[in-house]
């Protein structure tokens, strides 16, 4: 029965217990959790409350902003310097480091988060959500600065996603496996529904958006080309195709049922050095997936031994079950092996 079932909260404390921490990382997840159940209220409101649609500006990166997008940013930022828990925060829709303000306590973490991942989708009813990573700042430093962000994912502290769907689901890891949470709007908590995700390391479905087929790499053509020739192609088995333009949405159905999530680099993205970003998407998706029993690689290389360069900076990303993303590196591997000066 739900009521008998943990509360986030309640198990986020016995994990607490468990490795011997102290209050102050529960409390800084309840920010966490407490701001995305705000932004899934607005999300689920929609246009009854006038936040769909465009907002008439643009992000660091050059897109065209929703309403939405800058609504769950601020309610973010809000939840984050309030509770006291961490030193700064980093957000995919802001060019710099977001300080604590004078007057506000300062905690030992920074917060790096998506604040409406697949916001694309919002004013056609599609799941999107929030996606956060969580990083130790570093001894001594009491006013952190965009360096002190540029951590490699493999020193994430906590990694996770809200997804805002038919129901509102929240999915953590805290190097301890992954286990996924649903609110329960009748008593307002998340309550642990999906203990121990596991990524089957065999699957039949990958995802990609298949519109970039003239610009991929020969190691990805090779992939979807073998995939969609089906049975009677070179792996002699049928693959079905997905693609959600939600990148919350595809891990969560990869590690629900299975399968492989594709944006690779490609001739058009080669320059910026991939489609997704490295802090606020791939170091925390690839931590999920790898807590989960999966793997998540650029195609040449672990995601989360990546050295960040800068707050927005860009990787190619495939994650999902081990054994085709260890395909797609094989594939890889060749192609570079054979075409160096390419490579």
């Amino acid at each position: 029965m739900p009521h008998t079932r943990p509360t986030i909260t309640h198990f986020i404390i016995d994990e607490q217990r468990r490795i011997g921490g102290t209050g102050a990382f529960t409390s800084l997840l309840a920010d966490v959790v407490t701001a995305c159940k705000m932004i899934g209220s607005q999300v689920n409101r929609g246009a009854l409350v006038g936040v769909q649609g465009i907002a008439d500006t643009e992000n660091v990166q050059g897109e065209v902003q929703k309403k939405l997008d800058v609504l769950s940013n601020e309610i973010m930022l809000r939840a984050s310097v309030v509770g006291g828990h961490f030193a700064a925060m980093a957000s995919e829709e802001m060019e710099d480091v977001h300080p604590i303000p004078e007057g506000y306590p300062r905690g030992h973490y920074l917060l790096v988060f998506d604040p409406l991942d697949g916001s694309s989708n919002i004013d056609v009813n599609i799941s999107v959500g929030t996606i956060f990573s969580i990083l130790r700042c570093p001894e001594g430093v009491e006013h952190p600065t965009a360096a002190d962000f540029l951590q490699p994912g493999a020193r994430q502290v906590c990694a996770g996603y809200a997804l805002y769907g038919s129901s509102t689901m929240m999915v953590l890891t805290t190097g301890q496996g992954v286990n996924g949470f649903t609110l329960d709007h009748a008593v307002g908590e998340f309550v642990l529904t999906h203990p121990n995700l596991r990524i089957p390391a065999a699957t039949d479905e990958f995802a990609i958006n298949a519109s970039r087929e003239p610009l991929w790499e020969p190691p990805v053509r090779r992939y979807v080309e073998e995939c969609t020739a089906g049975a009677l192609g070179p792996r002699a088995k049928k693959f079905n195709m997905r693609w959600v333009a939600s990148m919350v949405a595809e891990v969560h159905r990869i590690l629900i049922r299975g399968g492989v999530f594709l944006y690779p680099t490609d001739s058009e993205l080669a320059g910026k050095g991939g489609k997704l970003r490295l802090l606020y998407e791939g170091n925390p998706m690839a931590m999920i997936v790898e807590q989960a029993g999966g793997m998540a690689s650029t195609g040449r290389r672990r995601i989360m031994e990546v050295e960040p360069q800068g707050l927005h900076q860009r990787v190619p990303v495939i994650l999902g079950s081990s054994d085709e993303v260890r395909r797609l590196i094989d594939y890889h591997r060749e192609w570079d092996a054979a075409n160096p000066a390419a490579a």
